[in-house]
């Protein structure tokens, strides 16, 4: 009887071990959940925009507001072992700051900024430093205007045009600021898209008229503030900052600002700070 010959079992071929593909699996799955986060989350912008005013303003400087990355402000200074010349003695054909967009993308063009523009801007954002860094208000500019932004929770009630109490030493400062400083004040007064449905007020522009009238009424009450510089303007829903698609867009947009236009600013006093610049 035959007896049948055994086979030689044949050796295992190198390679990586058979646990390695699961763990690249888990590998390429936490990578995949990681990106999927990131791709849903969001910067709050305003929060950004009000810690870096405060930051700014800590640090001698302030900050443009604007719809994307802060824009900044900068001033040569002079070299070392230069004197500085005094604002008092500087000539009129002297460049002021100028302002730069360094945003991805943006013309490498300088736009001036006026002297007295930045100046207000400095001393509202010093003295409203509290505000600001709680989201009550906003200071921004451009090349025109100053502009102090106020949200409708910290200054009216809901559907009313009576100025909380909360708001009167806010308005005083403003008031000890600006009356230092000349340029036409207007104050305007914007609501959200959705009607009222109120006895007292008509529609939107009834209400956003006399909250503009309310604050008009404080900034002159006291008289520091010439009322000839001063205007009120109801917009109602006609200027939103953000389409009115949201609660939260709906709450940014119902708002009072004041814009100083075209500012010009006593020297500081010996107990103020000095104008700032900014740096990019």
């Amino acid at each position: 009887m035959a007896i049948a010959g055994l086979r030689r079992a044949r050796p295992k071929t190198g390679g990586a071990p058979g646990w390695i593909v699961t763990f690249a699996d888990l590998a390429t799955l936490l990578l995949t959940f990681f990106v999927l986060l990131l791709s849903y989350s969001e910067m709050d912008a305003e929060k950004y925009r009000s810690m870096a005013a405060s930051l700014a303003s800590a640090f001698g400087s302030s900050v443009i507001e604007g719809g994307g990355p802060p824009v900044v402000v900068i001033e040569t200074p002079a070299p070392t072992g230069v004197p500085t010349q005094p604002d008092a003695q500087r000539q009129p054909t002297d460049p002021g700051p100028e302002l730069i967009d360094d945003r991805p993308g943006a013309s490498p063009e300088v736009t001036p900024i006026a002297e007295g523009i930045t100046e207000l801007a400095s001393r509202l954002i010093r003295e409203l430093e509290p505000q600001v860094a709680s989201d009550d208000l906003s200071v921004s500019y451009d090349t025109e205007q100053v502009v102090i932004r106020f949200s409708e929770d910290a200054t009216f009630p809901s559907g009313s045009a009576d100025l909380k109490p909360a708001m009167q030493p806010v308005i005083d400062r403003i008031v000890g600021v600006l009356s230092r400083c000349s340029g036409e004040v207007v104050v305007s007064g914007h609501t959200d898209d959705r009607p009222i449905t109120s006895s007292r007020y008509r529609s939107n522009w009834d209400l956003s008229a006399a909250r503009a009238v309310s604050v008009v009424h404080e900034l002159v009450m006291n008289r520091a503030i010439e009322a000839d510089r001063v205007m009120a303007a109801g917009r109602a829903e006609t200027n939103p900052l953000a389409p009115n698609t949201s609660p939260a867009n709906r709450a940014r947009n119902r708002r009072v600002e004041i814009a100083i236009r075209n500012p010009e600013c006593q020297p500081s006093g010996s107990g103020e700070d000095p104008a700032v610049n900014i740096l990019p």
